[in-house]
């Protein structure tokens, strides 16, 4: 699914639109669970003013799996997923990047499978192919290559706000947190640290980036709300809205190793992301890919890691190769 124009109807013009959780006066929860529960459409105000209850911590456990249970049977359409994404989005702190790396901030997201241990080596190869040039240093000048007369232009920086295990599949997050000392939670200004260092890094959701989503993201896996489409399109693109990217490739994935088990439902999630990402003026591009089996021959967190070192080596599986330069 190529970035490209608008398709839904039911959403504003596109760009930065990341409204605020505001001020609005609040809805009882209950209403809006009702509403949704009965089909009917919610406004802007009142999808803010759930996320505000999910953030603050004023809705209860309960209101908040009722609605998302609602939400996975109801549905929503462009508009209302739109808006509950810029509202999750909002409900913590959104990078700001130096001026100099203006239009090179991008990322990777898969939907998740079985084995899928992707972003484990698509990112660090990103950064080893020269997605950062340090201070005024030339490309090659410390290895005794000649320098080119001019520097090279800056690349993409790689930032990456991943999950933890959601059904079935396995969370880039479980599988760094197999490494010894690694830590997953990191300060904005540690982010922005650690890109100027290396040029990728990958994080976790917490009290700062997206709040809204960390707890959602836990109520969906007990929730039986996993393979929502809105609530998937929505916890994906409000961590990328968030890091406020220039550009965004999706891996969704259909199969018996998937969320998704047919092409059919993963191109039709691939849509709804292609679309709300475009609105929130990400340029954004998906592939699907077809997952009968797992990814690689490793599954589990350790295993894993080790498989995507053997990949950035030249090693490990063809078909994880294969994705990673796909992808990349």
């Amino acid at each position: 699914v190529p970035a490209g124009p608008n398709r839904g109807a039911g959403c504003p013009k596109p760009g930065r639109q990341l409204s605020g959780t505001g001020m609005d006066a609040p809805t009882p929860l209950p209403t809006l669970i009702r509403k949704k529960r009965d089909g009917e459409r919610l406004e802007e105000a009142e999808i803010r003013s759930f996320v505000r209850g999910v953030t603050e911590g004023t809705a209860q456990q309960g209101q908040i799996g009722a609605m998302l249970m609602a939400i996975r049977l109801r549905g929503m359409d462009a508009g209302e997923t739109l808006a509950l994404t810029q509202a999750m989005a909002s409900s913590g702190r959104t990078l700001a990047w130096p001026p100099a790396w203006h239009g090179l901030v991008v990322d990777k997201h898969s939907t998740g499978g079985v084995g899928d241990k992707v972003s484990l080596a698509l990112a660090p190869a990103l950064a080893a192919c020269g997605c950062k040039v340090r201070g005024t240093r030339r490309w090659g000048g410390d290895r005794g290559v000649p320098e080119p007369l001019c520097p090279p232009a800056p690349l993409p920086q790689v930032p990456m706000i991943s999950g933890r295990g959601l059904g079935h599949t396995g969370g880039t997050l479980d599988k760094l947190e197999a490494i010894p000392g690694f830590r997953v939670s990191q300060s904005p200004e540690e982010m922005q640290h650690i890109l100027a260092q290396v040029g990728c890094c990958i994080v976790g959701q917490s009290a700062e980036l997206v709040p809204a989503d960390r707890v959602l993201y836990g109520l969906r896996d007990v929730t039986a709300t996993v393979d929502s489409l809105p609530l998937i399109t929505a916890s994906i693109l409000s961590k990328k809205a968030a890091e406020q990217l220039s550009a965004l490739v999706l891996d969704v994935k259909f199969g018996g190793a998937a969320l998704y088990p047919t092409q059919e439902s993963a191109r039709e999630l691939a849509q709804s992301l292609v679309e709300v990402g475009t609105h929130l003026g990400i340029r954004t591009a998906a592939l699907l890919t077809r997952m009968e089996q797992p990814l690689g021959r490793a599954v589990g967190n350790a295993l894993e890691v080790l498989e995507a070192l053997e990949c950035l080596g030249g090693g490990g599986p063809p078909d994880l190769r294969h994705l990673v330069t796909a992808l990349g």
